[in-house]
């Protein structure tokens, strides 16, 4: 079984500065792919960004471009994300998601993955 686990959600002031972590566990993992989506209050799930784990490249929405910036370890199979310039919008519940083989399903799409994580708050305030 694998496991995410994301870690690193907290209250900080609009302007401020978090990293979230997002770590694999469980049976041996050949990861692919893996993401950042969030979920606010009564609203869907959105993506926020992915990292292709073997090339490195990233791709993120337009709301976070240019303040979040994700990141992988290798050798500690884990993803960050990096979020400066924090606004009171960007309040949601933090899920990491992962993938283990290529798909057409584009990075930004739920559906292109298989294992996610339990969620982690981030609140920003005004």
């Amino acid at each position: 079984q694998v496991q995410l686990v994301e870690s690193g959600g907290g209250l900080v002031q609009a302007g401020g500065s978090l990293r979230l972590s997002c770590t694999t566990s469980g049976r041996s993992f050949s990861v692919y792919r893996m993401a950042w989506f969030r979920q606010a209050p009564g609203k869907e799930r959105e993506f926020v960004g992915a990292i292709n784990w073997s090339i490195g490249n990233t791709v993120s929405s337009d709301s976070v471009k240019g303040r979040f910036t994700i990141s992988r370890d290798n050798a500690k199979n884990t993803m960050y994300l990096q979020m400066n310039s924090l606004k009171p919008e960007d309040t949601a519940v933090y899920f990491c998601a992962a993938r283990e083989t290529w798909t057409p399903v584009a990075a930004s799409e739920k559906a292109g993955y298989r294992y996610w994580g339990q969620g982690t708050q981030v609140t920003v305030s005004s």
